[in-house]
């Protein structure tokens, strides 16, 4: 998932790992970024064997837990923590950072740029989807337990996990700064607690070990045939999370993350893997509930208590993850702007967004009444998972080689490799669009359209803008050689072409009849780095003694802000008193026109977006009180 938690600077997480103890760290990473991939054993092993899957003969157990053993291996161990991972930006990483920095390098190759921006988008779409079927799924999965421990129980599961999941969209606004600190612990409970679990469960068979060897995957697949291959639909679902291993690097740096995986995450959840499978090895009934049958009938209930809080903190971190994707989106051009709330003044990567959080609770909780359990979940959960991987291994081997420069010999087959294994859980999961799949497919569908949309109409705005505009700078040195009536004070034009002169500016004129004694052209940038270095956070340039021209930047992981900027001019030469100065902004009335460019509906979408984003003003943090609006109508 693209889920950067709490995002850093690569300063700041170089200083975190030289002055903190790794260990530490190690565990405050299970807490965020191992919460979804270590509450698969709810469910995955059981959707093997369930009504998309095999039956639980010894043979079929073997070749699961063989299948399941090489994908955490290759998938997680091989190719995230050891290739992908090192795709960072400047520290950062997730769908939206590759893309913005996949967007970089191929900044001479537009035809290639823009796949990668498809690319990039489509990932993003589909953890959307992942977004909102994590938390339905890992609930349901956890208070599923009450079937096996009180089977009459089983008409309150649905209901249970309904008001769970309220309870924990509700608390969101008040950010996770003072329960965070648990997480790690939980985690690292819950995981050592499924191991040991595991691992009493595989004593009673130990033959399951003979698993390792890849030749019973090899195997599986020509025993089973076309049953074999789409239970890899079923197989994916032990990944799913392995995408915060990259997406989480900008807080807590790779060396923790990769401690954690491989000390405590990977044997923890394969001891758990291969002790399901020793309890089907002996006993196939098992194979619907296979995880809570492990567990001694006197820990169920306690077992059921913490299996709920790992997964509740699964969700968090998603949820989490969402908001920085949203935020990053947002930066990027890709999405409206929406209000985006601090929750931590000392964690700046902690963020709220009323928004996306009700958007978030309505689907989830129509995913959890309508599907109604986490095997029907299932089915919609692999090709989320499965899609925004390959897009994100696409991506990669991209940044390989034109970043990087690696030699064609080196990426063709590590491109073989990694694009056969995920189209081929790609392929397995399509087989279920009609058994849940269609769920994150029209959830991305959805995302991907709102986003290109608001891309291209971005794009006919700034066309519209500049066809209509006026050179600043001849009309700079027209009015300071025939200067209007002057009034003390400064006037901030904002406007998101530097080489216009802003239309706030001319209607001033026109209506008023008059020009500030100082006129500074404010534009804010997106830089396409997370963060915007010091030095490089404010330009400024004197058109004349009259007009300045300043442009402030800002990373994708930031939040903007524009009087912190105007504050960062005092250094160059040019300070501001707030009482003396007066914001002047256009704020455009878009309405569908007849011009090329866009469908109908297309446009009308846009105009619609457009009108309910938050107003630019508002997101750069800009004073109502010293704001003037002036509206104009334009046609698309």
């Amino acid at each position: 998932m693209n889920s950067s938690h709490h995002p850093a600077p690569d300063a700041a997480v170089a200083a975190n790992e030289s002055t903190r103890a790794l260990p530490v760290l190690a565990v405050a990473a299970l807490g965020i970024v191992f919460g979804d991939i270590a509450t698969s054993p709810l469910y995955a092993l059981q959707e093997a064997f369930g009504a998309h899957g095999v039956r639980p003969t010894r043979d079929n157990v073997t070749g699961i837990l063989s299948l399941t053993f090489w994908s955490l291996i290759g998938v997680v161990s091989l190719k995230y923590v050891l290739f992908i991972m090192r795709a960072h930006n400047k520290g950062e990483g997730g769908i939206m950072a590759l893309l913005a920095l996949a967007q970089r390098v191929l900044r001479e190759h537009p035809r290639l740029r823009w796949w990668a921006v498809m690319a990039g988008l489509a990932g993003a779409s589909l953890f959307f989807g992942d977004s909102v079927i994590t938390p339905a799924i890992s609930v349901l999965s956890a208070v599923e337990g009450l079937k096996i421990a009180a089977p009459g129980l089983e008409p309150w599961i649905v209901p249970l996990s309904v008001v769970i999941l309220l309870i924990l969209f509700s608390v969101q606004r008040f950010g996770t700064a003072r329960v965070g600190g648990l997480f790690g612990p939980v985690m690292l409970i819950w995981l050592l607690t499924i191991g040991v679990l595991g691992l009493l469960s595989l004593l009673r068979a130990p033959e399951v070990l003979a698993a390792l060897s890849p030749h019973h995957a090899l195997n599986f697949f020509l025993r089973n045939g076309y049953a074999g291959f789409t239970t890899l639909g079923a197989t994916v679902l032990v990944l799913t999370g392995a995408e915060a291993l990259y997406a989480d690097m900008g807080h807590f740096g790779a060396k923790p993350i990769r401690l954690a995986w491989s000390t405590v995450a990977l044997p923890c959840l394969l001891l758990s893997y291969f002790g399901q499978g020793a309890l089907l090895w002996n006993d196939p009934g098992a194979s619907v509930g296979p995880f809570y049958r492990m567990v001694p009938q006197a820990l169920l209930y306690p077992m059921i208590a913490l299996a709920t809080c790992a997964t509740v903190i699964a969700s968090q971190a998603v949820i989490s993850g969402a908001y920085s994707m949203m935020r990053e989106g947002m930066q990027l051009g890709y999405l409206p702007r929406m209000r985006v709330l601090q929750t931590s003044p000392e964690l700046r990567g902690q963020i709220y967004l009323p928004a996306v959080n009700s958007i978030l609770l309505v689907l989830v909780l129509a995913a959890t009444v309508g599907f109604r359990s986490s095997s029907a979940l299932a089915a919609s959960f692999g090709i989320a998972v499965s899609g925004t991987m390959l897009m994100t291994t696409c991506l990669a081997l991209l940044i390989a080689r034109r970043l990087w420069r690696w030699p064609w010999l080196a990426v063709l087959p590590l491109a073989v490799v990694l694009l056969t294994v995920d189209l081929a859980f790609v392929g397995a999961n399509l087989m279920k669009v009609g058994s849940g799949g269609w769920f994150p497919l029209v959830l991305g569908v959805a995302a991907f359209t709102l986003m290109i949309t608001w891309r291209r109409g971005r794009e006919l705005l700034t066309q519209q803008i500049r066809s209509q505009g006026v050179p600043l700078e001849p009309c700079a040195a027209s009015l300071t050689a025939h200067p209007p009536v002057r009034v003390p004070g400064t006037a901030i034009f904002l406007t998101t072409e530097p080489g216009l002169t802003p239309q706030a500016l001319l209607h001033n004129l026109k209506h008023n009849k008059v020009l500030h004694e100082r006129n500074v052209i404010f534009t804010v940038e997106a830089l396409d780095e997370p963060y915007a270095e010091p030095a490089q956070r404010v330009w400024v340039e004197t058109l004349d003694a009259n007009f300045y021209r300043i442009r402030a930047r800002f990373g994708f992981a930031e939040d903007p802000d524009v009087m912190a900027a105007l504050d960062a001019c005092a250094v160059r030469g040019l300070g501001f008193d707030t009482m003396e100065t007066t914001f002047f902004t256009s704020r455009e009335n878009i309405i569908a026109g007849d011009r090329t460019g866009m469908m109908a509906w297309r446009d009308k979408l846009f105009a619609y977006l457009a009108r309910n984003a938050m107003p630019a003003t508002a997101f750069f943090r800009i004073p109502d009180n010293r704001l003037i609006e002036i509206g104009r109508r334009v046609a698309i």
